[in-house]
């Protein structure tokens, strides 16, 4: 449920108690135990008391004739009882309205509990959807306003005056509570950038700009940039569309997806999809809706999405973490999926090492520059997958083989980023002095670094208490720019140790003017310049230095660096980067990324109200106000993980596991 600062619908399955929440389990102000004594007294008022019906402002009576949990009105303004005692009606304008039920002792215990499991009350309950705007707790009437010092009933009830008085600290903190004018609307843009499938919401468009001539393909829904508006609905208790996103997308994977008469691997997941309207033969008028999926054939460079099925992998958890609805990882043709892109990723290959191989443009870095052998991003969403799909796995003799693969390339791959992938002062020096065309199992400088590589601008930034993990690395060749999305996913996922992970804040915040500047946060830093540009980009005029994927800066990253930041206990450094952003973003009407070394102007070929900029600003104001939701996405150190060693070379004569020598500040 949202126990964000408003009161939201959510759409998961409602309790038949109580179905909505406040910031620390209190409601209006009352503690708990408080305000279920003060529900207790209002089911004892006379049911036909005008004093009550003045009192509580009802304006609109129950029929008797219909059972407490029914109706077929889509206006949440109108009478539900949603507790045994009395109906909140709405929370909405400037008062709260309270009816008491004339007839309710009519309805007895086992027809409500008859209909709290119905359809049609789910139904009623999140009727309108995603359109239903979250309740916002503005003002509380008191009772003194309505000239009452006391109550009393037939019964020989009294409610004190005390006990209305606490509805007031409602109004002393009603800034606190109320949704801020930028959040508003965020919510209503987002919203509007709902696509429908057949009158059910399955996503987001890219962007929606409704001066945008040009929509190429950012009127489509990506895998990758609904993640954010995933957990925006997710955070606020919409899980509707989050749930139909996950199973028409899953439909998808099995699609027939070609280039040129060749067909990728089973289990691979679109980059997008778009709902089309074909028309029927034979029927005058008549049409229906269709998904027409992209799996990289219509693609800028034509590269097949890895990170699809990752990011897909990392929703389903979520979703479960979140709804507590794990009967969904359980459907067998959702246990199919994972199995596919598990498949898929885990198969033989030549490569040895325990990362993936991928090529340029294949991630949220969608084209050239020069992230093609093993980028970080994806081996820290990879390393997330893993996790995930260890935790939703069935396990049966069917599957048992696979968890066992899964575990030894977790074991693998987090040992390889954390001992090759990490530099800091102290490893940079180690490289300085690197001997180079080392030959055996015993070699120091296993890929054949050669220490010219380290760049003159990285001597002088490296801060000496942090750290990070570089974007690439390959036989004689080491990307030392820093990726700040594969760093902070490192983070989330405990791909770094703690150390390093607290390593990467540190250097965050030591180059802030870098890394932020007045916008965050840069998706990558340095950016490539004149010679390097053009020779690595292919002169892309997309990617000119200080704009788009070339150190162009991202808002959407907010909502990841603010889980790294609470899972670290540093929310602040994540409070700072939200202001910078809420300060700009509505004026700039919410740009897909920015330009210039600082971040000071909107990106030359930007899109204005880019969907998951304005849903990872909202997200990360909900993880910041509830980071009790923030720890349900994020993993800890699984140490026992850590401890198994996968090498194979005790079986042989060459009996030498180069993990032994590393092993002690790996595991730190």
């Amino acid at each position: 449920m949202n126990s964000s600062g408003s009161v939201g619908i959510s759409a998961m399955k409602p309790c038949c108690r109580i179905l909505i929440s406040c910031t620390n389990s209190s409601f209006f102000g009352y503690p708990p135990r408080k305000f279920t004594r003060f529900l207790h007294n209002l089911s004892k008022l006379h049911s036909d008391s005008v004093q009550s019906r003045r009192i509580f402002g009802c304006s609109c009576p129950i029929d008797s004739r219909r059972s407490s949990f029914s109706g077929s009105s889509s206006n949440l303004g109108q009478c539900r009882a949603f507790w045994s005692c009395c109906n909140v009606v709405g929370i909405r304008g400037g008062s709260v309205i309270v009816n008491v039920a004339s007839d309710f002792r009519s309805h007895s215990t086992s027809t409500v509990d008859s209909n709290v499991n119905d359809k049609n009350f789910e139904r009623i309950y999140v009727q309108g959807g995603i359109n239903v705007k979250p309740l916002v707790i503005e003002r509380i009437e008191r009772a003194e306003d309505l000239g009452i010092e006391g109550v009393s009933s037939e019964n020989g009830l009294n409610l004190n005056i005390e006990e209305f008085k606490d509805l007031t600290e409602v109004e002393n903190s009603r800034k606190k509570k109320e949704v801020s004018e930028i959040e508003k609307e965020a919510w209503g843009l987002l919203r509007n950038s709902v696509v429908n499938y057949c009158g059910n919401p399955v996503g987001t468009v890219a962007a929606n700009d409704p001066a945008d001539k040009q929509l190429l393909n950012y009127d489509q829904v990506f895998i990758r940039d609904f993640f954010p508006s995933a957990l925006a609905f997710l955070l606020n208790g919409e899980a509707e569309i989050v749930k139909n996103f996950l199973l028409h997308t899953l439909q998808l994977q099995s699609w027939e997806k070609t280039v040129d008469c060749y067909s990728p691997g089973q289990g691979l997941m679109p980059a997008s999809f778009k709902v089309r309207t074909v028309p029927l033969d034979g029927g005058e008028g008549a049409f229906e809706e269709v998904l027409d999926p992209d799996f990289g054939e219509a693609a800028i460079g034509r590269v097949a999405p890895v990170d699809s099925g990752l990011w897909w992998i990392i929703l389903l958890r979520a979703y479960g973490k979140i709804t507590g609805d794990y009967a969904l990882q359980q459907r067998v043709d959702v246990q199919t999926g994972i199995r596919l892109i598990l498949n898929l990723c885990l198969a033989d290959g030549f490569d040895m090492f325990p990362t993936l191989l991928v090529t340029d443009g294949s991630c949220m870095i969608d084209r050239r520059m020069g992230i093609h052998g093993h980028p970080l991003e994806i081996q820290a969403l990879f390393y997330s997958a893993l996790r995930c799909s260890r935790e939703m796995l069935t396990v049966n003799d069917s599957t048992k083989n696979l968890v066992m693969e899964v575990n030894n390339r977790l074991s693998a791959l987090s040992f390889h980023i954390r001992e090759y992938y990490w530099v800091d002062l102290k490893k940079i020096n180690e490289i300085y002095r690197y001997k180079t065309e080392e030959y055996s199992t015993d070699a120091i400088n296993k890929f054949n670094i050669y220490p010219d590589q380290i760049p003159c601008w990285l001597v002088d930034w490296i801060s000496d208490d942090g750290g990070y993990f570089i974007g690439n690395l390959q036989p004689a060749h080491m990307d030392f720019r820093f990726f700040t999305l594969g760093n902070l996913w490192s983070i989330i996922s405990s791909l770094g140790t703690s150390r390093q992970n607290e390593g990467i804040l540190n250097l965050i915040e030591a180059k802030w003017d870098d890394l932020v500047a007045q916008m965050p946060l840069k998706i990558c830093f340095p950016a490539l310049e004149y010679d390097e540009w053009r020779i690595i980009t292919g002169s892309d005029p997309k990617n000119t230095p200080w704009s788009y994927h070339n150190g162009g800066s991202w808002p959407t990253l907010l909502w990841q660096f603010t889980l790294a930041c609470i899972k670290m206990r540093r929310p602040e450094l994540a409070r700072r980067a939200i202001d910078l952003a809420e300060k700009r973003l509505s004026v700039d009407q919410w740009p897909e990324y920015y330009d210039t070394r600082n971040g000071r102007f909107i990106g030359k070929q930007a899109r204005l109200h880019q969907t998951w900029t304005i849903a990872g600003f909202l997200s990360s104001k909900i993880l910041l106000n509830n980071p009790e939701m923030a720890s349900l996405l994020f993993w800890e150190e699984d140490y026992e993980l850590l401890e198994t060693c996968v090498c194979a070379l005790n079986k042989t004569r060459r009996n030498k596991c180069s993990r032994g020598p590393a092993r002690s500040k790996v595991l730190v």
